[in-house]
């Protein structure tokens, strides 16, 4: 399991506004908003038991969500939100929850949607604290509707603050409690001005000091570290070349020194020349304590004849345990008669915070979409606790983290590249061959990105491989070769992202080649699923 040290957590030391997530796909932009004003912010699941709650936030977040107020598993909040004595917000399903709480005939079932934009008119009702909410955004703003059920009475205590022409009480806030709704989502860029609202709350209303800055959490990180780690245990952690490894490791390597010992798995199914381009970096650019597996015959041989993406990555994960424990071992034995004696007892992970908020955002009874290699502890055969420095960080906010701790910006800026390697980009059984195919596919696609001078524009960007193959020509000849899969999308957090806007000239250049060059390619197709309703990697 991870070891945490409640004392030494963000919500400890940063002022904190807590996000209770009722399963709205845009819970995580709310935390989003909130962390580029500075303020840190934490989500928490609706259903969370707030007596239990380690930290006492300066102001509570009641997100949106696809449950009506009145279906019989619909989610509600812990009654005792009302009894902190923190700011409350409700946004949509939120504002909702705060009117049924206080009387159920204030909000009523509804018969149609209200998506899409509208105009708010605010409302200046000569109350300081009531107008505290809109405070500086003038008479009307545009937002963005997402709602069915409805408010269409006024909660006792209660005034309007806000209204659209569908939505008589689009804003509401208490006459004296510091308690607010909106019914529209003020997290979304189609509300333009939404992050002023949120500033309001958080700054003006809860409080909150913008002091969530990652040179401050470096240093702060790196104490909490050297305290838990202490001065004899030794620390492993994997690394692959992503951004999110390979700045894990230089914090380990800035805390605690050559008592890191960074292991890089070849498992035979990294990229072209992956473990060589890694190998320099960690070693000679960031002088980093590493050593490198060779694991390709074991992983190839598990995975052989296994189809389903699930099995897959359960397998890498095992394999990947076996090694580390193998290694731990010998690095102790090592280190006995040296100035870094010490056991074993930590295990590095770079566990970011999309992967903490798809474990604990409010789903209700859906089921598992995929095995986070990331989330979830370590396995009992692997006796090591787990430390996560950058568990409480997304994506762009490590890229910062890294450029503070030094690391070049081609390598912060690197695409990230999943533990299980190109296995989950290979859809059906791995084999040699199919290693083969994804990446010399890859390596063009990531070349000809690289030398149109847009690598940066995109977050991600890969060729995968379908188990389907397709009919060819190839000069005179017949072939039936695989279809690969161009993938490349636009994120900031990746909870979210949107496919990469390619220029059509560049995408059949990349084609070409990919058909020309790699031997059992028949076809290249260009995937636009966005996440969600997709997601980012193919398994």
């Amino acid at each position: 399991m991870a070891e945490t040290n409640e004392a030494e957590a963000p919500h400890n030391t940063f002022d904190t506004i807590l996000v209770l997530d009722f399963g709205s796909q845009t819970s995580h932009l709310i935390l989003r908003r909130l962390r580029s004003l500075k303020v840190y912010a934490e989500m928490l699941p609706c259903t969370t038991k707030l007596a239990e709650l380690p930290f006492k936030p300066k102001g509570i977040v009641l997100s949106g969500g696809p449950s009506s107020v009145y279906d019989e598993i619909a989610p509600h909040v812990d009654p005792a939100v009302f009894d902190l004595g923190v700011p409350i917000l409700g946004i949509c399903y939120g504002s909702q929850e705060l009117a049924w709480r206080m009387n159920s005939q204030n909000v009523v079932r509804g018969v149609v949607r209200e998506y899409g934009h509208a105009d708010v008119k605010i409302h200046n009702t000569g109350n300081p604290h009531t107008d505290r909410l809109f405070a500086g955004l003038g008479e009307t703003m545009h937002a963005f509707m997402s709602h069915f059920d409805k408010i269409v009475k006024l909660p006792e205590g209660f005034v309007i603050v806000a209204s659209t022409q569908n939505s008589e009480f689009a804003g509401i806030a208490h006459q004296t409690k510091p308690i607010y709704g909106v019914q529209f989502h003020p997290e979304l860029e189609h509300t333009p001005r939404g992050t002023e609202i949120l500033r309001n709350f958080a700054i003006e209303i809860c409080g909150a000091q913008a002091n969530w800055v990652m040179k401050d959490f470096i240093q702060k990180e790196i104490v909490r570290i050297r305290h838990l780690v202490g001065d004899r245990a030794q620390v492993i952690g994997a690394v692959s070349g992503g951004v999110d490894s390979t700045v894990a490791a230089k914090l380990m390597k800035e805390a605690i020194g050559d008592r890191f010992h960074a292991i890089l798995v070849d498992n035979g199914v990294m990229r072209l020349n992956e473990c060589e381009q890694v190998k320099e970096t960690l070693e000679a650019n960031l002088g980093i304590n590493l050593t490198v597996v060779d694991g390709a015959e074991l992983f190839l041989g598990r995975l052989k004849d296994v189809h389903e993406p699930e099995k897959k990555r359960k397998i890498i994960g095992a394999t990947f345990i076996d090694l580390f424990q193998k290694e731990a071992l010998r690095i102790e034995g090592e280190a006995k008669h040296t100035p870094n004696a010490g056991p074993v007892v930590w295990f590095l992970q770079g566990t970011l915070y999309p992967d903490v908020i798809e474990s604990v955002s409010y789903k209700g009874p859906s089921a598992t979409i995929k095995t986070h290699h990331n989330v979830g502890g370590l396995p009992d055969t692997l006796k090591l606790k787990l430390i996560e420095p950058l568990r409480e960080l997304f994506k762009d906010e490590v890229r910062k983290f890294g450029e503070e701790l030094g690391i070049h910006r081609d390598l912060v800026m690197r695409h990230p590249f999943p533990g299980p390697g190109i296995a989950i980009r290979i859809l059906g059984e791995v084999t040699p061959e199919r290693v083969a195919i994804a990446r010399a596919a890859d390596h063009i696609f990531i070349s000809e990105i690289r030398a149109a001078g847009i690598y940066d524009e995109m977050s991600q960007a890969y060729v995968a491989i379908s188990k389907d193959r397709a009919v060819g020509v190839q000069g005179d000849a017949r072939v039936y070769g695989y279809i690969a899969i161009l993938r490349a999308v636009k994120t900031l957090d990746f909870m979210s992202a949107e496919p990469y806007d390619f220029d059509f000239a560049l995408l059949k250049k990349i084609s070409t080649r990919i058909v020309n060059e790699v031997d059992g390619i028949a076809r290249v197709t260009y995937d636009i699923t966005s996440k969600p309703p997709g997601t980012i990697e193919m398994e």
